[in-house]
């Protein structure tokens, strides 16, 4: 991974791209460094992923609630100020929000499994 100099970022200033779910739909504002991604993401109300994800993420709820459904039945629900980590292919998890929710997500090489 290379160095990231000081970066000041107008998330105001980032176009936002639209990812339908399964149900429901997730608007992603999108940075990419070398080996790291960096997103706002908000999921409308309803909203549910249309797959089961094995990448690894650290996930901080900015505004609202969701839920993290984790493929062997598990599901913890995440609220504003609260956060997850989870390395690469250590969970298959899927996100869910009734109401709808502003995230922080960060996600790259670093928690790739060697």
């Amino acid at each position: 991974m290379n160095k990231i100099h000081f970066t000041a970022i107008d998330w105001t200033t980032i176009e936002k791209t639209v990812h339908k779910g399964e149900t429901g739909t997730s608007f992603w504002q999108t940075l990419q460094f070398d080996g790291i991604r960096m997103r706002i993401v908000e999921y409308s109300a309803g909203y549910l992923a249309d797959h089961w994800c094995t990448k690894g993420h650290i996930v901080h709820c900015l505004e609202g609630e969701f839920e993290s459904e984790l493929s062997d039945g598990d599901t913890f629900t995440l609220q504003k100020g609260m956060s997850y980590i989870v390395s690469d292919d250590l969970s298959s998890h899927r996100s869910f929000s009734a109401t709808g929710v502003k995230l922080l997500i960060i996600d790259g090489n670093f928690l790739a499994q060697p």
